[in-house]
């Protein structure tokens, strides 16, 4: 496999920082080609604006989906949002390593997806929900959050990973086409002891050599699915609600 990490840390010291540093450790004792963005080591700039568009006059009122597209196609985009996109094209796995913070991305990492799954290659492509550009990879989420499985779960205080991760799974990677995969989790990440570590690391060193072989999350195909307006039909929507909509029976 080749893989693409994505890592949303400040500390090369940090609990995630040492979960990509195993990650890459155990892909590449497998065989597999792994390549790391490291967000924070790079300075990545996560406010989309004029700097993504050299060639945009000055004085040209920024249409930022207009404008992205057609720099997309002339390619005349930042470098650094075209080098981003030359790894998406290349990885047959996109793992996301990063912290829980405020029930979502860091924002480092959002910015890289604002400016990274740029129109014309993230969308605007005439086809979503399974079948964009990313179609054929998979993508995983590997997460530290420091509440408890337990209130990260359907009856938890602070809800489902899997709802608070739908706009990520559903809406970033389904949407242009990569298969998500059930996410990796660390919970209590302020409680992680040497110990505790390398039972985390055995639990990781599973979940990746077992890509291949693992089912991603089972999310309706959007050209098979649903009506011409987007919309499922009654009798896909029968006894179910909320993100769970979505998924195939």
């Amino acid at each position: 496999m080749k893989v693409l990490i994505i890592l949303a840390h400040p500390d090369p010291r940090s609990l995630n920082a040492s979960l990509k540093n195993a990650a890459v450790d155990i892909l590449q004792s497998q065989g597999h080609e792994v390549v790391v963005t490291d967000l924070y080591q790079q300075q990545w700039e996560a406010s989309a604006g004029r700097q993504d568009f050299p060639y945009l006059p000055a004085g040209e009122r920024l249409y930022y989906s207009a404008v992205s597209k057609k720099a997309f196609l002339s390619n005349q985009q930042s470098p650094d949002i075209t080098a981003e996109q030359e790894k998406l094209k290349w990885a047959d796995v996109i793992l996301f390593q990063f912290p829980l913070w405020w029930f979502g991305l860091p924002a480092i990492l959002k910015g890289w997806i604002d400016r990274t799954f740029a129109n014309g290659f993230g969308y605007g492509t005439g086809s979503r929900y399974g079948n964009g550009t990313l179609a054929g990879k998979k993508a995983m989420l590997m997460i530290t959050a420091g509440a408890s499985a337990q209130q990260l779960s359907p009856y938890g205080i602070s809800g489902a990973i899997e709802d608070l991760m739908f706009p990520v799974h559903h809406g970033v990677f389904w949407y242009a086409g990569a298969a998500p995969l059930p996410p990796f989790v660390v919970n209590d990440a302020n409680q992680v002891t040497p110990e505790r570590f390398a039972l985390i690391r055995r639990e990781l060193e599973q979940r990746l050599i077992s890509i291949p072989d693992t089912a991603p999350i089972p999310f309706r195909n959007g050209k098979t699915d649903y009506d011409e307006n987007g919309i499922l039909p009654p009798h896909l929507t029968a006894n179910k609600h909320g993100f769970a909509l979505h998924l195939a029976d």
